[in-house]
């Protein structure tokens, strides 16, 4: 992970977190498994294999021939979860473990929505009443699970910074209704809250932005992941697989990650997607227009 400093820290606004003023660009790298052998070093396995095959049982020398990729490729799993950034689970092989056994039952396909659940309330999504636009240009790339970030097509740090304006301003109009805190599941990071929800994922976590990639999650209905996914605008979660027979999903099956805003045209229908998840956590319909000029 490289960090590149901007020779002046862009604008902000008083409720700023000290990384958000800085003006840090973080660039997220996930490094392909790859062996190279240069002339030295193919001769001295050359020769280990050599030796082994004469001094040692021939099925020790099979398990070594085996485990040593099996390590290298761990090694270099490791490395790319940690490279990923601080997210929900710690960065430590105890998280790594736990993700690796996760890894077992991912979605095998994010971009198919959940099925409908007639019993649910709200019982419809509200995207559909005015569809979205496709997004311009092809998908990002995304890796991880927990955290899961974009690779590339990062938002600007003055998008983000105005989408959580507009976050903030909705909970100061209405506090009885709204709160924003730290991310109760991605234990870092800004988070809008719903002070009584009526689908509850994270104490009533609406929506959580990571200040890495700027992409972010939220929960949304069915009939709305439908309209997200079909347009380009994101993707599921791959924990989103639910109940199973050996292992429940740690998050909703309506769990999505909405990709950074590039633009003032991404900004709006970002916002217009926020709405779509405080519908989905609260049955309330509530606006949310762009951040002010910052």
């Amino acid at each position: 992970m490289s960090l590149t400093m901007t020779t002046e820290p862009p604008k902000f606004s008083p409720t700023e977190e000290p990384l958000d003023r800085v003006g840090i660009n973080m660039v997220i790298r996930q490094d392909p498994f790859c062996i190279t052998l240069d002339a030295a070093a193919l001769l001295a396995v050359s020769i280990l294999l050599v030796v082994g095959m004469h001094f040692m049982e021939l099925f020790v020398l099979e398990v070594m021939i085996i485990l040593v990729p099996i390590m290298l490729l761990v090694h270099n799993d490791y490395l790319n979860f940690l490279k990923l950034g601080p997210g929900g689970t710690p960065p430590t092989p105890r998280g790594y473990a736990r993700l690796t056994w996760y890894r077992l039952f991912t979605l095998r396909d994010c971009f198919t929505p959940p099925p409908r659940d007639a019993s649910q309330i709200p019982t419809a999504g509200i995207l559909t009443q005015r569809p979205l636009p496709y997004r311009p240009g092809p998908r990002p790339n995304v890796a991880g699970l927990a955290p899961q970030r974009q690779l590339n097509q990062h938002g600007s740090l003055h998008a983000y910074n105005r989408l959580r304006a507009a976050l903030e301003a909705l909970s100061a109009r209405t506090p009885q209704k709204f709160v924003t805190a730290t991310s109760c599941l991605e234990k870092h990071g800004f988070a809008l809250f719903a002070r009584h929800p009526l689908n509850v994922c994270g104490n009533g976590e609406i929506c959580h932005l990571h200040t890495s990639d700027r992409s972010m999650h939220m929960n949304l209905h069915p009939d709305d992941i439908k309209e997200v996914l079909e347009k380009g605008w994101g993707q599921r979660h791959p924990l989103a697989f639910g109940k199973g027979w050996i292992q429940h999903g740690p998050v909703p099956t309506t769990f999505t990650m909405i990709y950074a805003p590039r633009d003032e045209s991404d900004m709006r229908i970002t916002c217009r997607i926020i709405e779509a998840a405080i519908w989905y956590t609260t049955a309330e319909q509530v606006e949310i227009p762009p951040g002010d000029e910052l």
